[in-house]
């Protein structure tokens, strides 16, 4: 496989290409009492404001992956989100949907 930077770059050339709006290496902050936190958090792809997309080139997606994944939707307020891992045999084994309940 490449590198998740390759899968990223041509995954939003695509979104692009379709018109479809989308934040690429979007920061993730949150509020602790009174103070903002801006740690480096970082989701891969934002599309439409309404779907986070974790992209992965990895043997194994580990229960953390998802666990951060799910982290950062909490701290957004987004619904839905998709961890992709294109380090398989069929990329539709590689997808898969996380969803924060709020």
């Amino acid at each position: 496989g490449l590198l998740e930077s390759v899968y990223e770059e041509a995954l939003c050339y695509e979104l692009a290409k379709a018109g479809i709006r989308f934040k690429r290496q979007q920061g993730i902050s949150f509020m602790y009492e009174d103070i903002k936190m801006d740690l480096g958090f970082r989701s891969d792809v934002i599309v439409e404001d309404r779907i986070m997309i974790e992209l992965k080139s990895v043997e194994t997606v580990t229960p953390v992956h998802y666990k951060i994944l799910l982290t950062y939707l909490r701290l957004t307020n987004i619904k839905l989100g998709l961890m992709i891992n294109f380090n398989v045999e069929l990329i539709k084994d590689g997808i898969k949907r996380v969803v924060n309940n709020l």
